[in-house]
């Protein structure tokens, strides 16, 4: 069996102020802004396309915009990342929702990587 597809399931723009960011944002695009807990969470308000967040990583840099892609496997992706001349830059980090990871590739580009977590069994 082949590996899964990997969508890009999700953004993250970083922000210094959470009201700032969430009044320009909703402003310019009419996005619905949740927060929840340390994370702004982005509803764009289209099945089109993907939703997002605002964070803030509490230290430089402020500014990034980043997107994640669902991978199967965290540990498996960043392996394979470095064994393609990849770097971590964000270990793996578990949330309540999942995992994730950032990784640098060619001319430090950075992409999440994210494997949403397991649903109970019931």
């Amino acid at each position: 069996m082949g590996r899964m597809a990997n969508p890009v399931v999700d953004f993250d723009i970083g922000r210094r102020h959470s009201a700032q960011a969430t009044k320009f944002y909703s402003g310019l695009f009419g996005w619905e802004m949740h927060p929840m807990g340390p994370a702004t969470m982005i509803q764009t308000g289209s099945k089109e396309g993907i939703q997002g967040h605002f964070s803030a990583l509490g230290h430089e840099p402020f500014h990034y915009t980043i997107f994640y892609v669902l991978v199967d496997s965290i540990e498996e992706s960043i392996a394979r990342a470095e064994s393609l001349g990849g770097k971590v830059v964000v270990a793996k980090v578990d949330v309540p929702m999942g995992s994730f990871a950032w990784i640098g590739g060619p001319d430090s580009n950075i992409v999440g990587l994210w494997k949403a977590a397991e649903a109970p069994a019931a």
